[in-house]
């Protein structure tokens, strides 16, 4: 629904005498009120899987307590240095355990920090908003503080503080300053984990031990990226990670579906015209470098601004190369 068009004549009396005034309908409130939405009635299911997992953690951690507090006192009873000993291990145990819990939160809170400032550029680029953009660039800074090979980028960035820039062009200095040099030790990485893994998987004699070397690969090379771009992961940070890696690759095609290198290999039928262990090598290597990709995507806290966004064959181009040499003819 549209305003309908209102002319007025100039030589009206009305205009004339400026009296004339224009009333509000009732459907300028609604486009006032457009993205608002009230729900309608919907009820909120309970977390009940939350509330067992919660529970049955809560009667583990009451039954372990029981056990390690039953343990003490018959130990004491045995022998007065042997309850000490238990009490002792006890309380370095619960240290430790402080210890990985606080670890696995830090972790997690880091993760969600590069996370909070990819979301806050794309919004600032999006509205053009100078001070967020600003903001950013300043937490961009503070992440990479105590990296020696970035203090150039971090002095050059101090110098335009208090420069005049677009939000873009801010960012996409900060890119180029302080992210260039990561990625391209990123691309490094990607492209070692992808020949490894095509080289284990063209020699390996088992299929057991092909499958377990690329979950094994994918995990060192997601915790690489991560440590590269500022990440510090533990346990579950890795598994959110993890998790956001594979919806990244889920969102963007697949494994390779849709990628220029991956048509020209499957188009030439390299694994047909090669050896079949080479073939499976060559593209469990390209596997490895799509995902090294997309885990790329959401290890960087900043999107692609003005850098090109790397592409498989920037970090798995070798791979085809060697099969093709492997599969002409020799001469």
């Amino acid at each position: 629904m549209t305003r309908r068009p209102r002319a007025f004549r100039l030589n009206a009396p009305d205009v004339a005498s400026g009296s004339i005034e224009v009333e509000e309908e009732p459907f300028d409130a609604i486009e006032a009120a457009d993205g608002i939405v009230v729900p309608m009635g919907e009820k909120r299911r309970a977390p009940w899987v939350g509330i067992l997992v919660s529970a049955l953690s809560g009667l583990l951690l009451l039954g372990l307590g029981l056990g390690i507090e039953k343990l003490i006192v018959d130990l004491y009873a045995i022998a007065p240095w042997l309850g000490w000993v238990a009490l002792a291990l006890t309380a370095l145990a619960a240290l430790a355990f402080i210890a990985i819990v606080g670890r696995e939160a830090a972790g997690i809170w880091r993760e969600k920090k590069i996370e909070r400032l990819r979301d806050n550029a794309v919004d600032a680029l999006s509205v053009k908003d100078h001070e967020a953009a600003r903001d950013i660039v300043s937490d961009l800074v503070a992440l990479y503080d105590k990296r020696a090979s970035a203090a150039p980028g971090r002095a050059r960035l101090k110098n335009i503080d208090d420069e005049i820039i677009d939000a873009d062009d801010r960012l996409a200095i900060a890119e180029r300053e302080l992210l260039a040099p990561l990625d391209a030790q990123a691309k490094r990485a990607i492209a070692a984990a992808a020949k490894q893994v095509s080289l284990v998987t063209a020699v390996s004699p088992r299929a057991i031990v092909d499958v377990a070397f690329v979950i094994f690969a994918a995990v060192r090379l997601l915790r690489t990226l991560a440590r590269i771009y500022g990440g510090r992961p533990g346990l579950f940070g890795f598994l959110r990670l993890a998790r956001a890696a594979f919806n990244h690759l889920a969102v963007t095609g697949g494994m390779a579906v849709g990628d220029s290198l991956m048509q020209q290999v499957l188009g030439l039928g390299l694994a047909a015209r090669i050896s079949a262990k080479l073939g499976e090598g060559v593209l469990n290597g390209l596997m490895t470098a799509r995902f090294g990709l997309a885990a790329l995507a959401v290890c960087r806290p900043l999107p692609f601004i003005r850098e090109d966004a790397p592409r498989i064959g920037d970090v798995a181009g070798e791979l085809v190369s060697r099969a093709e040499a492997a599969s002409s003819p020799q001469g």
